[in-house]
C-alpha cells in the first residue's frame, strides 16, 4: 500500500515540477491521545501514541528561493508558489501556513535555510478530525530540513518543540507540546506518558489481547484556531494566577484533587473554576490510567477513559453533540472497553478500544444512531499503533 502510494505520489510530483534532481521522501504519522485531554498546555500528563496514518512529503532542493508546494487532498488549491523570502507569520493562509512555519522557525533558531523547495504532499489522516494532521505535516517538513541540510545535532524532541513553537508563533493557535511529542517521539506498540511541565517520559507497552483501537471520527469540521481553544487555555491561566495568590504552584497540573478542592474558592468565576478542576482530576485519571495499563488491567484503564469524557463533556464544556453522540452510542455497545473524545473538542473524533469481535457491530450500531440523530455519517477507523518521523528510502 505504502510504496503504491509513494509511486503514485512520484508520478504526480514529475507531473507538477518535472523530473531532474534528486526527490527524496518522508513520513511522519498522526497521533490519538487515549487519555489526558487538555493538560498538556496545564503542565500536567498526557498518554498518546503514533499512528500508523499519517503524512507522506516528497521534496526536492530548488536552485533558488522559490517555494512550490502541492497537495493531492487539496487539488482544487493547485500549485501553491511563495518564496523564502514571504514567510509571514499569522498572516499565510490554507495549509501551507504548517511547512513554512517550521521553515521560519528554524531561521529563527538559527538553521539556515538557503534553499526554496518543491513539495508536495499527500495526508491518510482525516481533515480536521483532531488527530494532529497539522502536527504532523509539521514534523514531517521538520525531518525534511534536518535531513535535506545535514542538520543532524537536532533530535526528534527538538523537532516537536520547533513544531509547536511554529503553531504558537507562526499559525496563532496556542497548543501545547503532546500533539508534536507524540509525532515525534511515537513507537510502534507503546504509547507515551509524557510529563509536559519537564518532557520526561516513560513508553508503555499498549497490549490489547482481542481487542482494538477504533477511532471514529465525527466529520464535523472545526479549526484549532477558530475553536474555543485558545479561550480555555486564557482561562486556565487566570484560574492559576487566582489560586497562585493563595498557594505556590507552578501549573494546574501540580495540584493533586485535594488540593485543589483546599484552594478553589480563590477562582472567582464559577464556569472558570469548573474548567481549572477538569485539568486538575484529569491530570490524576492520566497518572492512575498508565498504572492499570502497565499491569494490564484494560478494563478498569476502560472506565477512566469513560470518567475522561464526562468531565471534559461536564466540567470542561468542550464536546458537543457530534462527540456525545458517538460516546453515548459507544457505551451502549457491547465489548465496548472504553470511549472518549479525543483531542480540542468541538468536532474532530472519538478514541475507543472495542473488543475484536464487537468492532463490526459497534460500527454498524454507532454508525447507524449517529446518523439518525445528527444527519450525516461519521467514519471509522481501526487503527495501529506506530513509529515516529522518518526518511522513507
Amino acid at each position: 500500500m505504502q510504496n503504491e502510494k509513494l509511486k503514485e505520489m512520484k508520478e504526480c510530483f514529475i507531473e507538477k515540477f518535472g523530473e531532474t534532481g534528486e526527490i527524496r521522501s518522508y513520513f511522519a504519522p498522526g497521533r490519538v491521545n487515549l487519555i489526558g485531554e487538555h493538560t498538556d498546555y496545564n503542565g500536567g500528563h498526557v498518554f498518546p501514541c503514533a499512528l500508523t496514518i499519517g503524512t507522506y512529503m516528497l521534496a526536492r532542493k530548488r536552485e533558488d528561493s522559490k517555494l512550490r508546494f502541492y497537495s493531492m487532498n487539496f487539488e482544487k488549491i493547485g500549485v501553491v508558489e511563495s518564496s523564502l523570502d514571504e514567510l509571514n507569520p499569522k498572516q499565510d493562509e490554507n495549509w501551507t501556513a504548517y511547512p513554512k512555519g517550521v521553515m521560519w522557525t528554524f531561521q529563527q533558531k538559527g538553521h539556515a535555510i538557503d534553499n526554496g523547495f518543491d513539495i508536495l504532499l499527500y495526508g491518510n489522516i482525516p481533515n480536521g478530525s483532531g488527530l494532529s494532521s497539522s502536527a504532523s505535516v509539521e514534523l514531517v517538513t521538520g525531518v525534511m530540513l534536518r535531513d535535506m541540510f545535514g542538520y543532524n545535532d537536532l533530535t526528534n524532541i527538538d523537532l516537536s518543540l520547533y513544531g509547536q513553537y511554529s503553531e504558537n508563533n507562526y499559525n496563532g493557535v496556542n497548543c501545547g507540546i503532546m500533539d508534536q511529542f507524540a509525532i515525534a517521539m511515537g513507537k510502534k506498540e507503546h504509547a507515551i506518558f509524557l510529563d509536559t511541565n519537564s518532557l520526561t517520559y516513560q513508553y508503555a507497552p499498549v497490549k490489547l489481547e482481542d481487542a482494538e483501537i477504533v477511532i471514529a471520527c465525527s466529520n464535523k469540521k472545526r479549526g484549532l484556531g477558530d475553536s474555543k481553544y485558545n479561550e480555555r487555555r486564557e482561562e486556565c491561566e487566570t484560574a492559576l494566577a487566582e489560586i497562585q495568590k493563595v498557594k505556590n504552584v507552578p501549573n494546574l497540573g501540580a495540584l493533586t484533587s485535594e488540593e485543589f478542592e483546599e484552594v478553589k474558592d480563590a477562582i472567582k468565576n464559577p464556569v472558570r473554576q469548573k474548567h481549572a478542576r477538569h485539568a486538575v482530576y484529569e491530570n490524576e485519571r492520566t497518572v492512575r490510567a498508565v498504572t492499570l495499563l502497565l499491569n494490564n488491567e484494560i478494563e478498569a484503564f476502560g472506565r477512566l477513559m469513560n470518567e475522561s469524557h464526562t468531565s471534559l463533556r461536564d466540567d470542561y464544556e468542550v464536546t458537543g453533540i457530534e462527540l456525545d453522540t458517538l460516546v453515548e452510542q459507544a457505551w451502549k455497545c457491547e465489548g465496548v472497553i472504553g470511549s472518549r473524545m479525543t483531542g480540542a473538542g468541538f468536532g474532530g473524533c472519538t478514541v475507543s478500544i472495542v473488543k475484536t469481535e464487537a468492532i463490526d457491530n459497534f460500527i454498524k450500531t454507532v454508525g447507524e444512531a449517529y446518523e439518525k440523530k445528527i444527519g450525516y455519517k461519521a467514519d471509522f477507523y481501526v487503527v495501529n499503533i506506530g513509529d515516529g518521523p522518518q526518511r522513507l528510502e
